[in-house]
């Protein structure tokens, strides 16, 4: 078989210059967790690509910051624990053509001294919200035949991490219901993919490592790549799912973290 065997056609979909199909001109993009250093590096990359975004987040003044520094963007205020804002969320986001589940919540510790009132914390921020905003979002996107879903999980979902047992529960959740949604909304040009990031450089690590001196270090040692991941490592791989030239990738669960997750 030629290398150029089943090439016909790519010129025309992606452009000659090789980097057509990299933009999202056009496109309206919703980012939850939206005033967090990872939330806000994945609305950069996708501003920077010509995505119209909207940042949600419960703290409100965080992601009204973050808007103001990116051209056309705007925030919303958005409660996951509650069905009612999620609704005025969706209905004040208007047509969607990219959803991010980014937002999250852990709460760390040995699974056996866990109180179970978190676990319903976590279940309703990391699981419950980004299906109550998908099911109001989604119908859109199949009816007019394009759209983007991408969930944030976490490497100690698919891998295991002391004390996040509960966390990792409910984010693993979110492996179930993208690769379903991968199957169903496929017909409708919509792709469903998970991006579980590893040890990452954000103000939440460095607030649980301030408990113990050391602790950034000895993570980034066992790190093949020997150093912890930064927000950026993660928004880039998310915005290319949200492009273009992702348009054949549905129902993977990609990990950034390094090398801690090989599989």
């Amino acid at each position: 078989m030629s290398d150029m065997d089943g090439m016909d056609g790519m010129g025309d979909m992606y452009g000659m210059d090789g980097l057509d199909g990299m933009r999202l001109d056009g496109r309206a993009a919703v980012i939850t967790g939206g005033a967090g250093a990872i939330g806000a590096a994945i609305a950069a990359d996708l501003a920077a690509l010509g995505a119209r975004v909207v940042l949600g987040d419960v703290d409100l003044p965080g992601a009204e910051r973050v808007a103001a520094g990116l051209p056309g963007a705007r925030a919303a205020a958005l409660d996951l624990t509650d069905p009612e804002s999620v609704a005025a969320f969706a209905r004040a986001a208007g047509d969607v053509d990219v959803l991010v589940h980014n937002a999250g919540v852990a709460v760390i510790g040995p699974f056996t001294e866990s109180d179970p009132a978190s676990w319903d914390l976590m279940w309703q921020v990391n699981l419950r919200g980004p299906m109550l905003l998908t099911k109001l979002l989604l119908p859109g996107m199949t009816a007019r035949g394009w759209g983007r879903l991408v969930f944030v999980s976490s490497d100690g979902a698919r891998a295991g991490s002391g004390g996040e047992g509960a966390y990792a529960a409910t984010k693993a959740g979110l492996f179930g219901l993208a690769k379903t949604l991968a199957r169903e909304a496929a017909r409708g040009r919509v792709t469903s993919n998970v991006v579980c990031p590893g040890p990452t450089d954000t103000p939440m690590l460095r607030r649980v490592a301030a408990a113990e001196p050391g602790l950034v270090d000895r993570i980034a040692r066992g790190i093949p790549l020997r150093r912890l991941g930064v927000p950026a490592d993660v928004s880039g791989l998310v915005a290319f799912l949200c492009t273009e030239r992702a348009a054949y990738i549905t129902g993977q669960t990609l990990s950034v973290s390094g090398g801690v997750t090989m599989h």
